[in-house]
């Protein structure tokens, strides 16, 4: 999970202040995860979430992912000197603002969603909330 393509292969880190106001209420399914922190979510933690949705429904329903990795991350390699530039593209995260919902759920009761969403939101690494439609929008 990366884009295939970008303008501009490195981008400024910049600042993981505010509220998101996009992708706040559910859309799709009826029942979400919430995110109540700022912070960057990997692909790699966006896929283990994917799969441990879907194993805990056992192919029923339907799973919605409303964030992409589309931030490059760099890192200098260990043990290099000050300077010569800016380092290497080491992974592509997702900004995650308070009150972004992640995942979405539907074709669900409302116990086994409550379950699937807290072990997805086990893999997540900030603090998130179980949302169901209608609810905190």
């Amino acid at each position: 999970m990366r884009p295939r393509k970008v303008k501009y292969r490195k981008k400024h880190r910049g600042r993981r202040k505010g509220k998101s106001m996009r992708g706040s209420k559910i859309n799709f399914g009826e029942y979400g995860l919430k995110a109540m922190e700022p912070q960057w979510v990997t692909e790699r933690q966006i896929e283990a979430a994917r799969v441990t949705i879907t194993r805990y429904m056992k192919r029923g329903g339907k799973v919605w992912i409303r964030i992409f990795p589309d931030h490059p991350v760099t890192k200098q390699p260990a043990e290099t000197r000050m300077g010569k530039g800016k380092g290497d593209v080491e992974q592509y995260v997702a900004i995650v603002k308070p009150g972004r919902i992640m995942f979405e759920l539907e074709g669900l009761e409302e116990e086994n969603a409550k379950v699937a969403m807290k072990r997805a939101a086990a893999k997540m690494p900030m603090k998130c909330r179980f949302v169901k439609r209608g609810q905190y929008q």
